[in-house]
């Protein structure tokens, strides 16, 4: 089983009279690691799958008091997912407080209900993490550093959901599903969508503007509708985990744009699947587009899975100089290059002029694991 590796900071921080809040996209892994986080406790628990109309039913009919008595002496309890629970907020906030023994685990795969719903009743009272799909250090500590960087062809066209990554032969049908229906089950759940229909458009219009910068009142021209209409929808797409925006990084120079931003998929097997294009390395023409998606995506997941906070940009001025992709962290600023080929020539003296401390890198195929690990 591949070790997820925000597994080990959920069991250091469980059992501190707050609750554990796990977020993430469906089918990324969240049961599984419920699962993995009961066999580690090796405690009485009580599992709630609120998939499950049953389940959903007894908590949501049940007073603090009540589920005291119910949980009998289990110490922990998990509620999977939880966005589907009325008030879940409030819920987890009582539980926390009424039963300080008891370890409380929730998850939700959409961010429209769940943090909404736990911001303000349990500040101070929780920890939250994300769960992506598989992250290529995942992958590399489960099988080789070497092994996983044999498969960046496939993965860079089929992605790194977990069921993708061990049914090899099927891949195109199960990301067809995934990305026909189930992955946007929660935005048709508990949005109110009037035009559907432009949910699709926009979505695949996304998928092949990846790396390039986007413009709301583009697109809405684009989908025929309107700016605060595609802004909406790209909120929801958000919320979801299909996609994530990069703001553009200023100091407030003249030349510099101050108010765009890019859009990556979380998941470029995802974003293939929307436009029905699974075809090898060898015959496409959006490789650098694929290649800085995954570089994107898979530094996002890093950063999350270890932790670490960082400010993420990109950076463009009026002459069309631009830098893929930039961090700053206390105050230091890191500069990345995104290029397929690793003899590629890369433009960098117009972010130098402007920013002479940053330090800059290149990031290709025969160096990238550095920059993932």
């Amino acid at each position: 089983m591949i070790k997820r590796y925000i597994l080990s900071d959920i069991i250091n921080m469980s059992f501190k009279h707050k609750a554990i809040i796990i977020h993430g996209p469906r089918q990324s892994g969240k049961t599984t690691l419920l699962k993995q986080l009961v066999t580690e406790f090796n405690t009485t628990t009580t599992y709630l799958n609120c998939d499950d109309a049953r389940d959903l039913l007894f908590f949501e009919s049940q007073s603090t008091t009540a589920l005291k008595a119910n949980l009998g002496n289990s110490k922990l309890l998990i509620i999977d997912e939880a966005q589907r629970i009325s008030n879940i907020g409030i819920s987890i906030k009582l539980m926390v407080d009424n039963l300080p023994d008891v370890q409380i685990i929730a998850s939700g795969s959409s961010s429209f209900e769940l943090s909404n719903s736990i911001k303000e009743p349990l500040t101070g009272r929780k920890f939250e993490y994300n769960l992506f799909p598989i992250s290529f250090a995942e992958m590399a500590d489960y099988t080789s550093l070497w092994e996983e960087q044999k498969f960046l062809d496939h993965r860079l066209v089929y992605g790194m959901y977990p069921e993708i990554l061990t049914s090899h032969g099927t891949e195109e049908r199960l990301l067809t599903s995934l990305a026909g229906s189930y992955l946007f089950k929660d935005i048709f759940t508990f949005q109110d969508l009037r035009k559907p229909e432009l949910l699709d458009k926009l979505i695949r219009a996304l998928a092949l503007q990846i790396g390039n910068e986007v413009s709301y009142t583009e697109l809405a021209q684009l989908t025929g509708s309107d700016h605060n209409t595609v802004q909406r929808y790209i909120q929801l797409l958000e919320n979801a985990y299909i996609i994530f925006r990069l703001p553009n990084y200023s100091s407030n120079l003249r030349n510099e744009i101050k108010r765009s931003r890019k859009i990556y998929f979380f998941d470029n097997g995802i974003r293939n699947a929307l436009l029905n294009d699974f075809r090898s390395l060898e015959l496409r023409d959006d490789i650098g587009k694929l290649w800085e998606n995954y570089c994107v995506s898979e530094r996002r997941k890093h950063l999350s899975n270890n932790l670490l906070s960082r400010n993420s940009y990109f950076w463009r001025n009026t002459n069309q100089s631009e830098i893929d992709y930039i961090e700053i962290y206390e105050n230091k600023i890191n500069a990345y290059e995104f290029k397929w080929n690793p003899k590629a020539k890369i433009r960098i003296s117009a972010f130098q002029k402007v920013y002479p401390q940053a330090e800059i890198d290149l990031i290709t195929p025969n160096n990238y694991s550095k920059f993932l690990t």
